[in-house]
């Protein structure tokens, strides 16, 4: 072997060699950021004192439902049987499931009287799932953290309804 081949094979030995450790990084860092991002909606802040549940995915539970209502009123809209379906469905499948309902509303007007409406929207919709065969002990009321929220007025004027178990 001639002194060239020596310093080519050497050269191709470092190259093939950092190839490997870079594919090896590469890989590590996809893994680490893979774990990390996995999922980054973010989900709504529990109450102080919430016990922590299951994820809705986990236990095959619809995400969410949402009610969205006109501007100062309390009364549930026309599609709120349709948009409770699929959390009906899961209470009466999943007889240890429970529901939270959180009401929110937008940033116009009295924050008192805003505050009070966003609650009776949710009583509104607590009372449309304990008629469609929710039992009343497997609804939770749930303050939110903070009531104004959406994109716009709205998305603002809505009720939650989540499955927490």
């Amino acid at each position: 072997m001639s002194d060239e081949q020596d310093d080519s094979n050497g050269v191709v030995g470092w190259i093939l060699g950092l190839a490997v450790t870079l594919a090896i990084v590469v890989a590590l860092l996809s893994g680490v950021l893979g774990a990390l991002g996995g999922n980054t909606a973010s989900p709504a802040a529990p109450a102080a004192g919430a016990a922590p549940s299951a994820s809705p995915a986990a236990t095959g539970a619809p995400a969410a439902a949402k009610l969205y209502f006109d501007v100062g009123a309390a009364a549930a809209p026309a599609d709120a049987a349709q948009a409770i379906a699929a959390m009906v469905e899961h209470a009466k499948a999943s007889p240890n499931s429970k529901l939270s309902i959180s009401g929110f509303h937008d940033k116009t007007g009295d924050v008192a009287q805003n505050a009070e409406l966003a609650k009776n929207r949710a009583l509104a919709v607590k009372a449309l799932l304990i008629s469609a065969g929710v039992p009343e002990d497997r609804i939770m009321m749930q303050k939110p953290v903070e009531t104004t929220g959406g994109a716009d007025d709205k998305e603002a004027r809505r009720v939650e309804v989540s499955a927490v178990q």
